[in-house]
């Protein structure tokens, strides 16, 4: 969209939640499965900013315009190529998968956002995006961004055993459910291992980059890894269920808070939803990429997923349905007491 469309468009984007995305390759359909889930259960208006290849930006406006209104209507979205401001395109565009390193640079780019979350095209939502969106204003004065750890268990986690680089914490932290306080990550100055004085973030991504290209694995998750455990108080750590992955199921249930709460924000790296390794989150995905959107929640989503899941409790993940459950149930609930009490007030008026 022109830079005149999203400047018409800013009194309305001060409201909205931002969620941003980088899809490139084949993930077209991975990431409209994750605005849909992003745009079935929020409340307040969502603004979309969507990372993509030249070659998926017309891909992506037929699909969404084809969505019904009753649901574009609670969201606007703008589509950015895919651009790098310092270093060599060429060299971040190789960094771990194609354009992942995109998400570094988010704060340069969108200078007129405050905050924003970023999610991988894996991500799916199972309750509001408000209410990861009610921690930002859990961070303290220091604090201005928030991920949740790579492992909950040290003497398993990759970074523990293997990692050649300094990282956050005992167990590193994972990039892909990131929310970002912007504003404050363009107004620090960032501790480093370059120079004693500080750097800013455009500034120190590069430099950063060659001092540990050698040494990193997981790519821009590393820098971030790097940046955090140089300046441990910028970041607020979220629980585990805000980004549940295989790793907390398939070795044994290793995320308490899901298990108390449910899964929040399901993440299916590994490639998980495309295979039949982890049937329980591939269900879920299928589920929720099959449901018409304009149908009844509970009839054509929440009962066939039930159903699906009866298929799964073989495996580690699927023994525990209502850890997946908890939370999608809880709001499709509040889904419907919304639009009931709307119903009935709009009733009420005539």
């Amino acid at each position: 969209k022109s830079g005149e469309q999203r400047r018409s468009k800013e009194p309305s984007s001060l409201q909205c939640m931002h969620l941003a995305v980088v899809a490139c390759g084949d993930r077209l359909e991975e990431t409209l499965i994750m605005l849909k889930s992003a745009v079935l259960f929020s409340n307040r208006r969502l603004c979309f900013h969507i990372f993509a290849e030249d070659s998926l930006k017309p891909e992506f406006e037929k699909k969404l315009k084809e969505w019904p209104s009753s649901y574009t209507k609670k969201f606007e979205y703008h589509i950015y190529p895919i651009t790098f401001s310092v270093g060599n395109a060429q060299e971040w565009k190789k960094l771990f998968k194609p354009c992942a390193a995109q998400r570094l640079f988010l704060p340069v780019i969108l200078k007129d956002v405050d905050s924003l979350l970023y999610v991988d095209t894996d991500v799916l939502f199972l309750r509001p995006i408000d209410d990861i969106w009610h921690i930002l204003k859990e961070f303290n004065s220091t604090q201005l961004a928030a991920m949740a750890p790579e492992h909950e268990i040290p003497k398993i986690g990759w970074y523990s055993r293997f990692a050649r680089h300094p990282y956050y914490g005992s167990t590193g932290v994972n990039s892909g459910v990131m929310l970002m306080n912007l504003t404050r990550i363009r107004n620090t100055q960032f501790k480093n291992s370059m120079i004693p004085s500080g750097l800013t973030w455009e500034e120190m991504l590069y430099p950063l980059y060659q001092k540990y290209k050698n040494y990193i694995t997981w790519g821009d998750q590393d820098l971030l890894n790097i940046i955090f455990y140089f300046n441990p108080e910028c970041l607020y750590v979220f629980p585990c269920q805000w980004n549940y992955r295989p790793d907390h199921c398939m070795y044994g249930s290793n995320c308490k808070g899901a298990e108390e709460e449910g899964v929040s924000i399901l993440h299916g790296n590994r490639g998980v939803y495309h295979d039949d390794k982890q049937p329980t989150f591939k269900a879920l995905y299928e589920v929720i990429r099959d449901f018409p959107f304009e149908d009844n929640l509970f009839q054509s989503l929440y009962y066939p997923l039930q159903s699906k899941f009866l298929d799964t409790v073989h495996t580690l993940c699927g023994r525990i349905p209502q850890v997946f459950l908890k939370q999608i149930e809880k709001t499709m609930k509040k889904v419907y007491e919304n639009r009931v009490i709307v119903y009935l007030g709009a009733n009420h008026r005539y």
